[in-house]
Order: structure tokens, then sequence, then C-alpha cells
């Protein structure tokens, strides 16, 4: 079926390209209403055009590419395919999760060919005619339930595709072919090396996720964690596990807001965690921080980012990520700049994250079959979607990974060059 369709897209470019109207649209003379025709033309024509064909509900198709098609994209319903003209990314995103929307061809490769390649074009196109909705908020209250619906999915699920210590965030791969655990380990050693952590140093973590950089810290680098997270399975889990590897006497694992953190430390580390903060929290995170950190510590932000800035979109911030916003840099200088931090150290980690995502991906289709019995298809569908998407977004540039280095400005104590993953001191 996949290549019969490919076939027939391929056919209907070839009529396209000989039929083309005077504005420059084209599709094949019957297939389907005119009207349905014109909003598919006009919605591939504001895409660019990409190798991309679309079958109507009548099981016509249309395409404007010049080459031919790589995926197809069949629309099942009317409903559906009027409201891509209206509200592109919820329609695709909820047409999709319902199977309203079926992909023949590479999910991956067709978020591809739909990311923005020229700039605003495109991103328009995606925030809908009638604009994005308003990102949720990231108040106290707010960032509680955003951090619920997303992490507290249940850590059997995270477990299916995850490494085998849960670690959530980008990682480091020295070379192509290392494994996930051997990579989001040599992350986690590029994190504590940056920081330039030594033992018996006190260390507050801001967003401790399932806890590997904090037990890592402790363990390797002989270090004492506070870490901060709102996930209350999380925070159990964290607790469970490090009594289990007996760490408990070097780590606190709190149950509580970034803002409400308090003590004195020699390094402050935040991996994962500044994509849920909001950038009209930014200055206060920095107060946070600037009340914290000892005058020569460091610090180090880890985050998804953007080239400029931009709002998630609006399938995603709503179904999968709410509340989430990845900053620009310019953006996350409005924690440190009012503080009088510096930057020591930039690194975009981009295409790890690419690779990070497609050994998730793989391992999220080896037990969609266990993910559907515990929820549903319509979530494994979306899920799908978001790690295929994820992965796209970051192959084609539309996020980036940053890892910050700073600190104060009267420090002279600093590491003098950037470090490379190696072993721990203890």
């Amino acid at each position: 079926m996949t290549n019969s369709l490919l076939k027939q897209a391929e056919q209907s470019a070839t009529e396209a390209k000989t039929q083309a109207q005077p504005d420059g649209r084209s599709a094949s003379p019957g297939h389907g209403s005119g009207l349905e025709r014109r909003i598919v033309c006009m919605l591939l024509d504001r895409l660019g055009r990409p190798p991309i064909a679309v079958e109507l509900p009548n099981r016509q198709l249309v395409s404007l590419c010049d080459e031919p098609p790589e995926v197809v994209v069949r629309v099942r319903e009317h409903r559906t395919l009027w409201g891509l003209l209206w509200h592109p990314s919820i329609a695709f995103g909820e047409g999709y999760r319902h199977d309203r929307i079926e992909v023949v061809g590479d999910l991956v490769r067709l978020c591809e060919l739909l990311e923005p390649t020229d700039g605003v074009t495109r991103g328009e196109f995606w925030n809908g005619l009638r604009g994005t909705t308003r990102r949720r908020s990231s108040s106290l209250s707010a960032s509680r339930q955003n951090i619920h619906e997303h992490y507290d999915l249940g850590n059997d699920f995270y477990r299916l595709w995850l490494d085998e210590h849960l670690t959530y965030t980008c990682a480091y791969f020295p070379s192509p072919d290392v494994s996930l655990e051997e990579a989001q380990t040599a992350k986690l050693d590029l994190v504590c090396r940056k920081l330039n952590l030594q033992p018996g140093q006190q260390v507050i973590e801001a967003g401790s996720g399932w806890g590997s950089l904090a037990l890592h810290m402790a363990k390797n680098y002989g270090v004492r964690v506070k870490a901060y997270n709102i996930s209350h399975e999380q925070v159990v889990y964290c607790r469970e596990q490090s009594r289990v590897k007996g760490l408990s006497n070097r780590i606190e694992f709190v149950e509580d807001d970034w803002r409400n953190m308090s003590g004195l430390c020699d390094a402050f580390v935040s991996v994962g965690m500044l994509e849920h903060v909001g950038p009209e929290n930014y200055r206060q995170l920095g107060e946070c921080i600037n009340g914290v950190l000892r005058p020569h510590g460091l610090g180090l932000i880890h985050t998804i980012g953007r080239d400029v800035p931009c709002q998630m979109d609006e399938w995603t911030e709503k179904f999968i990520f709410p509340g989430a916003e990845p900053p620009c840099l310019t953006q996350m200088m409005e924690i440190l700049e009012p503080q009088r931090f510096v930057t020591l150290d930039v690194e975009n980690l981009r295409l790890h994250y690419a690779k990070t995502l497609e050994h998730w991906l793989a391992r999220f289709e080896e037990h969609s079959d266990e993910i559907a019995l515990m929820f549903d298809e319509p979530f494994v569908r979306a899920w799908r979607l978001y790690l295929a998407a994820s992965l796209a977004t970051f192959r084609t540039g539309g996020l980036q990974l940053f890892q910050l280095v700073f600190t104060r400005c009267v420090n002279n104590d600093i590491p003098r060059i950037r470090p490379v993953p190696g072993t721990g001191h203890v």
C-alpha cells in the first residue's frame, strides 16, 4: 500500500506540474472537491511546496512538489482538513493522535519537511491564522500542575524507553556508536567537569529529574548535593535510589520549587529545568541563584533553546509539555546580567540531542504495545509524534541545546580550558 500510494502521489505531482494555474497553485482535475483541493494547494504552497502529497477524504491525491513525493499524508475527515487551514498545529497533532490523519512513509522525515526553513514564513503558518494560544503560566502553583502532567505519567512508562538511570535530558556521544547508557554517563561527567567539582563541595541542583546527576555527583565526585524538584513521584524515586546506593548522607532531595532554594553552595546546576521556568521568571531565577552561590562558585544551566525567541508549537505545549518555552541565549542573559554573573562557556549540543532522540524513539517503538496497554493507542500516537517531531526539529536546527557555564564577575579562580569527559575524583 505504501509504494502504491507514493506512486499515485508521484503521478499526481506530475499532472499538477503540467496543469498549473496562473497563481502558481495546481492540482489534478477531478481530485476531490474543488474547494478542498484549493485548501490543500494553499497549505502546500505556504509550506514551500515540499515533497509531500495529501490524500483527501475522498481518497484522491494532491501534490505541488516538483519531485516525487517522499511522504503521503492521508486526511480521513473533512473537518480535519478544514482544521489544518485554521489551526495547523492543533489539527495535525490531534488528527494524528486520533487516527484521523495517517502518515504513509517516514514520520520523522515528514516532520523534517514541515520544519521552518525560511524563518518567519513557516513559523507563522504553524501559529495558525488565529494565532497561538497563550502559553500556560509558570507560576508556582501552575508549575506543579504542568510538571505533574508530563513527568508523573509513571516511572514504569519512562523506564521502557529511557536509559537505566532514567536520564531524561540530552546525552553526550563521544563517538556515534556508543550506547545510550554510555552517552548519558558521559553527559553527567561532562557537566561535573565543567563545574570543576571537588570533594567536599556543596552543590545545589534545581530540577533533579529522577536523580541521575545528583547521584553521579555524590558518588563519583565526593560532593554533597541539595536537589530541588516539584514532581512528587520523581522525588520518591530519587530518595529510594539514594538509600539503595548508600548516598543518603550526601544527598538531600527536597520536594520544593527553585523559588524556595536556601543555603549556600560552591556550584549551582540546572539540567533540563529552564524550559519550564518561563522568561517572565528569569530575573527571579537569577536572584535566587545569586542568593545561594558562594563568591567563587560556578554555575551551569543545561537547557533546550532557540536561536530566536519563539513559543513552543501549540499542540506540544497544550498536550505534551504544558507551560514550556525554550529560551534563546539573549533571554538567558536576563538570568545572569542583572546579578552581574559572567558567562564563561557556551556549548551547543544540538546534534547530540538529535542522536539521543533517535535512541529514545527506537526504544519507544520497541515497547509501543506495552505502552498502549498502560494507556491507549491515542497516547502512543501522540508520544510517537512528539518524539519524531522533536528529533526532526533538532536535526533541522529549530531547537538547540545549550550548556552555559557562569560565575561572578570578580572570580579569578576559574578553569582555563573547556574540560572533556573523563572519570570522577573518588
